[in-house]
């Protein structure tokens, strides 16, 4: 790493990882571009980060040697895997898949509610994202604490940035998905269910092979699983914070899609994602090379209160199309119609089987450490 200029801050120091939001704030407004030898160039205000995602010619997202389909590819590659998985999101899709959805949070919200005091991460969030995720995906109940296990490794490996444990995790869940295939081509009769229904798709004219439908669906688990449990957690603990709003919801769940977002703004359930730069550029006043990783810092860019002023008040009135909560470009979310309705339905199915949420003085809420974000706990009492 010759050449390159001495660090400007630890992302892993325990201070930042203490207080996400607040460390990347702070770097957001004293060094908008940041290297550190961990992260390499970190990026954290938003009119970067809308640089970044709007130029994939200069900012390519091939990051690693492994493939990773569609988010680790770039046109014309990514052009035809993104086409295939959007159907798999589409308005029909999501109106056949919403009554599961709908049942899995009433079942786990009247568990979870049932007593004065619950832990909701752990008796409703991950209980919650894990079932919706084996519902969506067709895969028996039977997974849920295997990829429970696995997800939490690999976020482990992942902080410490342990390349061999995240190489024999990816290892790990190919060889799952591998079984899960087997047994459908195995089967006399076979269910009809997302995973069939991706092998039987075609790409440039072939069929999906075994490692690209797994690393499609890896992809798909990493995001599901970790975000949507998050999400559950912040809009939770910021609605026991905040009554009026809580109350307002209540009154009227119509704008929980929404309310759902801004509250993801001001906090949300993803750190950062990964770009690598194909040519030099200039971001913030920084000269960087080619071939350099670029680490997009969504907290914070959510939180630039150039874009947004007061970034912590919570307001229905901000213009939607800032918020980078789904990305933007061409490697926008496609799943962001699911996810959008999996939290309506999971945060609806809470207030209606409760008469107010509120914070446990005594217990204060624990926040999760990089790379995941939200809470690791929230009790919470229930009235």
């Amino acid at each position: 790493m010759s050449g390159l200029p001495p660090a400007d801050w630890d992302p892993r120091s325990a201070a930042v990882l203490a207080d996400q939001r607040h460390a990347y704030d702070r770097m957001r407004e004293h060094c908008p571009v940041a290297w550190s030898p961990s992260d390499h160039w970190s990026v954290f205000r938003h009119a970067d980060v809308g640089r970044i995602l709007a130029d994939h010619h200069s900012f390519s997202n091939r990051t690693s040697p492994h493939l990773s389909v569609p988010n680790g590819m770039d046109p014309p590659e990514h052009t035809a895997y993104r086409g295939l998985i959007e159907g798999y999101f589409s308005a029909p899709r999501m109106a056949a898949f919403e009554p599961v959805c709908r049942e899995i949070a009433e079942d786990l919200a009247l568990s979870a509610l049932a007593q004065p005091r619950t832990e909701l991460i752990a008796s409703f969030a991950q209980p919650f994202a894990l079932r919706i995720q084996c519902a969506f995906m067709g895969w028996p109940p039977s997974l849920q604490e295997p990829l429970q296990s696995w997800a939490t490794r690999n976020n482990r490996a992942t902080l410490h940035q342990d390349r061999p444990a995240l190489a024999a995790l990816a290892a790990e869940f190919e060889a799952l998905i591998g079984n899960l295939l087997a047994e459908r081509r195995a089967s006399t009769d076979p269910e009809h269910d997302l995973t069939c229904a991706l092998m039987q798709e075609q790409v440039e004219g072939r069929p999906l092979n075994d490692q690209e439908i797994a690393s499609l669906l890896r992809n798909w688990t990493v995001g599901e699983i970790g975000t949507i449990a998050a999400a559950v957690g912040i809009i939770a603990h910021f609605l026991a914070s905040e009554p009026q709003v809580q109350q307002l919801l209540r009154e009227n769940p119509d704008l929980l899609w929404q309310a759902n977002d801004e509250i993801l703004r001001i906090h949300g359930p993803l750190v950062d994602n990964r770009r690598r730069t194909t040519c030099p550029v200039q971001l913030g006043g920084r000269e960087i090379g080619a071939d350099q990783r670029i680490s997009i810092n969504w907290l914070a860019a959510n939180r630039d209160p150039a874009v947004f002023p007061e970034p912590d008040r919570f307001s229905l009135d901000r213009d939607p199309a800032l918020n980078l909560l789904y990305g933007a470009g061409i490697h926008v979310c496609p799943g962001a119609p699911l996810a959008r309705m999996e939290l309506v339905i999971a945060i609806r199915a809470l207030l209606q089987h409760s008469e107010q949420l509120q914070l446990v003085e005594a217990q204060p809420a624990r926040l999760a450490s990089y790379p995941s974000s939200g809470y690791a706990s929230l009790p919470l009492q229930l009235r």
